[in-house]
């Protein structure tokens, strides 16, 4: 830190320092794992796309790490609406990186807490879209489900198939897939390790909508682009409201949603956008 904070105080006197610095700011910022872009018309969707391809994007410790910093950025620039998080067309992700985690523990898992730093997509603010196209098996199928809305491509398929390498879904598997399929369908996926197809998964609730695989990220990015349009203050009340019902009783989350509710007639957003619907106008939102 300390030689940072040289460069940085002599930048006014030291043309070549100031080089040095913009380098080293690039090294730092470089990916790994990942490719993040922008996308849109607009430049308001964020897009992350998995870049292991020769191991068929497998989920590491570094890739998920990469993925993690980039919503943080994400989530952080005003300029974003929405993020979407794709693979390639033979794999989402195929599951977590096997020879990585092959040698743990117990103890290891415990003292390490792993996968506990996994989380970071289910807690970003913004919505998160996964375009999945391929596999998108054990871990795969988890960050998928972390995401808040998930399109596949008419080839994807979907499964936990962890019971085949002696283990469980540890990353939400028997958890987020009971609650958006039931427990049969879940438990079956589970015990067997059975993939299903995209058209199964739409079916049965667990993608929205399901594309030719060629145009997959380009209809993601659509979507993107119409939340990023919304007020950022409502998709981000919405969105938390949602996840209420998702992980509480309904009781409590009619409560939590209609105090939210309330809470939007306090925003300058909710009073532009119905005094533009009433003057049949586009709504100019400013998150305010």
């Amino acid at each position: 830190m300390a030689s940072i904070t040289k460069i940085v105080s002599s930048l006014s006197r030291a043309p070549a320092l100031k080089q040095q610095y913009r380098l080293f700011c690039a090294a730092a910022n470089k990916y790994e794992f990942i490719v993040k872009d922008v996308a849109g018309e607009k430049k308001n969707v964020g897009l992350i796309t998995l870049n292991r391809p020769k191991a068929l994007n497998a989920l590491n410790k570094g890739l998920m790490t990469e993925v993690a910093r980039a919503l943080n950025e994400f989530d952080s620039d005003k300029s974003i609406g929405a993020i979407v998080i794709t693979g390639n067309e033979k794999a989402f992700a195929a599951g977590a990186d096997i020879k990585e985690m092959q040698g743990n523990t117990y103890a290891d898992c415990i003292l390490n807490n792993f996968l506990a730093d996994w989380t970071k997509v289910a807690s970003t603010k913004k919505p998160v879209i996964a375009a999945v196209n391929g596999y998108a098996l054990g871990g795969g199928c988890e960050l998928a489900m972390m995401c808040d809305i998930i399109y596949a491509g008419d080839k994807a398929r979907f499964g936990q198939p962890e019971i085949n390498i002696g283990t469980i879904p540890g990353a939400g598997g028997t958890q987020r897939l009971t609650r958006v399929i039931g427990k049969s369908k879940a438990m079956e996926m589970c015990l067997t390790g059975n993939m299903i197809t995209a058209e199964e998964a739409e079916k049965s609730g667990l993608v929205s909508k399901v594309f030719p695989a060629d145009q997959l990220v380009k209809e993601a990015v659509k979507l993107g682009e119409k939340i990023s349009a919304q007020s950022p203050l409502t998709v981000a009340l919405a969105k938390e409201a949602v996840n209420v019902a998702y992980e509480s009783t309904l009781a409590e989350g009619l409560r939590f949603e209609r105090r939210y509710f309330h809470a939007t007639f306090s925003t300058k957003d909710q009073k532009e956008g119905m005094l533009a619907f009433i003057e049949k106008r586009a709504p100019n939102f400013t998150s305010e």
